[in-house]
């Protein structure tokens, strides 16, 4: 499973980043940078959770 940011939508709001700090960091500059973009199938249900609660709907789950 990968993840993956729109930096076009992304607000930088950083509540990815509180779900799973070593996955994304917001940066100074207020853009989210994601450490591993492919998962393991164990982290689907968190990746989920920062999907569904970002406010500016940037993440996304592929596979």
């Amino acid at each position: 499973m990968r993840v993956e940011v729109d930096l076009d939508k992304c607000t930088g709001h950083g509540i990815c980043e509180s779900i799973a700090e070593e996955v994304f960091e917001v940066g100074d500059d207020g853009i989210v940078v994601i450490g591993e973009v492919e998962r393991p199938e164990s982290d689907r249900e968190r990746m989920q959770r920062a999907v569904t609660q970002c406010p500016a709907a940037a993440l996304r789950i592929i596979g």
